[in-house]
C-alpha cells in the first residue's frame, strides 16, 4: 500500500517544530498532525493547515505560534506509567540511592514531565517509603510546554486521568474531588517544582541529581541531536546517579558517560562526566 507524501503545509509545520524545539515530526506523527491541530483550527476559525501556515507567516512571534507548537507536541502521560519501571525504582534504585547517601537528601529530575503525573507518582512513592522518612527530598520537573507545566502545577486531573494507572489506595490518600475533577494534596504537590524548559538548552535545572528520569523524549529528537540531549542529562548527574529512559530508548553500548544496568532495561548509571561548556 502506497503512503501519500505529506502535504507542503505539514512539511512546513514540521520544520517549524524542529526549529523551535529540536523535536522531529516523524512519519508516525505526520499522519495525525491535522487531528492534533484541529481543535486549534476550530478555536481560531482557520479553515485548513495551509491557512494556518499563512497565518503563522504573518505573525511569526505571536501567541498563535506557541499554540501551534504546543498542539504538535506529545503530552501523553499517566500515573505510574509502565509499572515495571516504578517497581524497579521502589525495590532497587531508590533503596540503593538511600544506602549511598550520607546526607539524607535525595534530588530527582523528571525531564519531559508533561502534565506532571510522573513527578507526582514519584512523590507519592517516596512519601510512602519508610527509608526516606526524615529525608530532604526535592523533585524538579521540566517540560518544553508551558500549558502542560501550568496543568502540572495546578495538580488537578480528570476522572479519566484517575483511571489510568493510579492505585485506589493512592487516590483515596492523596486526592480530593473538586467538582468533576480530582485535586492532589498539597503535601505531595509541594514536593515538586515545575519549570518550562527545553532539554537541549536547559537553563533552569541547577545542580546535580541522584536520579534522572527522561522517558519517551529522546526518540523525538533526530539522531544528530540525541548526543546533545544526553550531555545535558549527564551534566546534571554525579558519578553513581541513575538515569531512566523510556522503553526502546537506548544509549550506545559503549557510551562514555553512562553504563547500562544489566538487570534493568533502559536504566543507566552515570560514570565519567562531560565538562560544562
Amino acid at each position: 500500500m502506497m503512503i501519500a507524501p505529506p502535504s507542503r503545509a505539514v512539511e512546513q509545520l514540521g520544520a517549524l517544530l524542529s526549529h523551535h524545539t529540536g523535536q522531529e515530526l516523524t512519519e508516525s506523527r505526520r499522519w495525525r498532525i491535522e487531528t492534533s491541530l484541529r481543535p486549534l483550527l476550530r478555536a481560531r476559525n482557520i479553515a485548513s493547515l495551509d491557512d494556518l501556515v499563512l497565518a503563522l507567516a504573518r505573525a511569526p512571534r505571536g501567541p498563535l505560534l506557541s499554540e501551534t507548537l504546543d498542539a504538535m507536541l506529545n503530552h501523553e502521560s499517566s500515573f505510574f506509567r509502565d509499572i515495571g519501571v516504578f517497581r524497579n525504582l521502589e525495590e532497587k534504585i531508590l533503596p540503593q540511592l538511600a544506602a549511598q547517601s550520607r546526607e539524607k537528601a535525595l534530588r530527582i529530575w523528571c525531564a519531559g514531565c508533561s502534565t506532571g503525573q510522573e513527578a507526582y507518582s514519584l512523590a507519592m512513592m517516596v512519601r510512602r517509603m519508610e527509608i526516606f522518612r526524615g529525608w530532604r527530598v526535592t523533585i524538579r520537573a521540566t517540560d518544553i510546554s508551558e500549558p502542560a507545566i501550568a496543568t502540572a502545577r495546578q495538580g488537578r486531573y480528570s476522572r479519566m486521568d484517575m483511571q489510568r494507572g493510579l492505585p485506589i489506595g493512592e487516590l483515596l490518600r492523596w486526592f480530593e474531588p473538586v467538582g468533576a475533577e480530582w485535586q492532589i494534596a498539597d503535601e505531595i504537590r509541594n514536593m515538586v517544582s515545575f519549570h518550562a524548559d527545553n532539554l537541549l538548552a536547559s537553563s533552569c535545572v541547577p545542580g546535580v541529581f541522584d536520579l534522572i528520569l527522561c522517558r519517551n523524549l529522546l526518540f523525538y529528537f533526530p539522531e544528530r541531536l540525541r548526543p546533545r540531549a544526553r550531555d545535558q542529562l549527564a551534566l546534571r548527574a554525579r558519578a553513581g546517579s541513575y538515569l531512566v529512559l523510556g522503553a526502546g530508548e537506548l544509549l550506545p553500548a559503549h557510551d562514555a558517560l553512562f553504563s547500562n544496568c544489566r538487570d534493568m532495561s533502559c536504566v543507566y548509571v552515570a560514570g565519567r562526566l562531560p565538562k560544562a561548556a
